[in-house]
């Protein structure tokens, strides 16, 4: 039963995913050859869902793997262009580690009591303005820095200076938003953690 899971289509998208971010991971110091890999693993992100959906094929394997993935890519990335980059890969970790840990594969729909502007970003699965200004930040930000380091938004795309700029100006906004989002759950998580313990050494 369990191999039959891990053989679902969206699942099986999942390990192509694998695939070629490690292939990316190899040529990353080589742009025409990156940015191809590492954006249709992007798109193959969007495509497992509505496959597992189409074909009834959700799973909490599913669910944390195609977040394992998301984080294994742009841990990467963010490794690639800063020598800080981890510190953005490790509170993505963390934050997955404490939303997973807690609400395993509903974790998306668990934020009805959390703060308005917590509940505006992930409303309707992150599908609002606040949402896909997040979502974009957290998983553009990333591909956009490496090809304005690579001089690729320049040369390959023709993106006016101005833009690029612009364009890192307002994903590093939604990237910000969703590292608000982030804290909260890792604090929240933090606290709920301490506070069970308290309860359980008092009883």
């Amino acid at each position: 039963m369990g191999i039959e899971i891990c053989l679902y289509v969206p699942n099986v998208i999942g390990y192509i995913r694998i695939l070629l971010v490690l292939t990316a991971w190899i040529v990353y110091d080589d742009p025409a050859r990156f940015v191809p890999l590492y954006v249709v693993s992007i798109i193959l992100d969007g495509l497992d869902g509505w496959v597992a959906r189409r074909l009834h094929q959700t799973s909490r394997f599913g669910a944390w793997l195609d977040v394992v993935i998301d984080n294994m890519g742009r841990g990467m990335l963010w490794n690639i262009i800063y020598d800080w980059g981890w510190l953005v890969s490790s509170v993505e970790w963390c934050a997955f580690a404490c939303n997973h840990s807690a609400q395993g594969a509903q974790w998306k729909n668990s934020f009805t009591e959390s703060p308005v502007w917590v509940r505006a970003v992930m409303a309707k699965g992150f599908k609002t303005p606040l949402g896909i200004l997040t979502i974009a930040g957290i998983h553009v930000l990333p591909v956009w820095l490496y090809c304005y380091q690579y001089d690729m938004l320049a040369e390959a795309l023709r993106v006016p200076h101005s833009l690029q700029i612009l364009g890192i100006l307002v994903l590093a906004a939604g990237r910000v938003l969703g590292l608000a989002v982030e804290m909260w759950c890792i604090l929240t998580h933090v606290k709920l953690l301490v506070l069970n313990e308290e309860e359980e050494k008092k009883d």
